[in-house]
């Protein structure tokens, strides 16, 4: 069985070659951000891809960011585009119990908590509060539904509050 890293790597050589880009075309395009070695490393799951360099590649490629994620295979497929008010506005996440969890999504909800600190400059390093569009990806990018990531986060006992 692929990873889900191998499914996405398959989805972002899909787009590029129908863009007739080559890898040195999109690390080009990307004015160096995406180095061409960097790029085929997540073509062939071989190196994980956080959510916010998956939305950048979206931007480069110019396709929504549900089009990088897999679909064969997949049972959830999520529209991104759409509001979905089945999610809570906002969660709050227990970074100090996801320093400590071992579960196969702790990597991926850890780098995307390291990203989102980084860009919103806060680094209390107890809690951080994800909004329902950010939720909405990270339950793509773990093959959930949206409507079921919140109950996934308390089941972990990420979930700060109810």
């Amino acid at each position: 069985m692929k990873s889900t890293s191998a499914h996405i790597g398959e989805r972002l050589r899909a787009i590029r070659r129908q863009q007739g880009l080559s890898l040195h075309d999109v690390e080009a395009r990307s004015g160096q951000e995406f180095k061409a070695s960097v790029l085929g490393a997540y073509e062939r799951g071989e190196r994980a891809l956080s959510v916010g360099r998956l939305m950048r590649l979206a931007q480069l490629y110019d396709v929504p960011a549900d089009q990088l994620l897999p679909k064969d295979g997949a049972e959830v497929e999520i529209d991104l585009t759409r509001i979905d008010t089945s999610m809570a506005s906002t969660m709050t996440l227990d970074l100090v119990r996801l320093n400590q969890l071992e579960h196969p999504d702790a990597a991926v909800l850890s780098r995307y908590a390291a990203t989102i600190q980084r860009q919103r400059e806060d680094f209390n390093g107890r809690m951080l509060t994800i909004r329902r569009d950010d939720l909405r990806v990270l339950a793509a990018v773990l093959g959930r539904k949206p409507e079921e990531f919140g109950a996934h986060l308390l089941q972990l006992g990420l979930r700060v509050g109810s």
